[in-house]
């Protein structure tokens, strides 16, 4: 098996794809954190003509704990697989991120906002190849 630095390609690519989500849901669970009442008012336009509109507070909170959590799980998964040649936390982080997606595109769908839904198709994709890499 090929090796760079002591890691195999699969753990490289394992550990940028844990980097990269991880950057990427930890920056929006914290612009969630930091802008509540502007993503809640946002939202809440957003959602307002479908059957969810009375839950957006609820399930921002919860988008908003599954992106913080998926992100941390990524970089501690990250970091415990460069140390220590284990990336099982990376793996439960990425499907998190996963769940997460699913959640985000649930709502998109029902908003009829498809552009927004296109959007996540990527990331979603990039979790799921992620995911698989566990399986080498």
């Amino acid at each position: 098996m090929t090796t760079l630095l002591g890691y195999s390609i699969i753990e490289l690519v394992q550990t940028l794809i844990g980097a990269f989500l991880g950057i990427c849901f930890i920056q929006s669970g914290l612009d969630k954190v930091t802008d509540w009442k502007g993503n809640l008012s946002f939202l809440t336009d957003h959602f307002s003509q479908t059957f969810i509109r009375n839950t957006v507070p609820l399930l921002l909170m919860v988008i908003t704990i599954l992106e913080v959590a998926g992100g941390l799980l990524c970089f501690i998964g990250v970091a415990y697989g460069i140390i220590y040649h284990d990336f099982n936390f990376l793996l439960y982080g990425l499907l998190l991120c996963g769940i997460n997606l699913v959640a985000l595109i649930f709502g998109q769908r029902f908003a009829k906002d498809y552009a927004g839904a296109a959007v996540l198709v990527n990331y979603f994709i990039l979790i799921m190849i992620g995911v698989l890499t566990f399986h080498f």
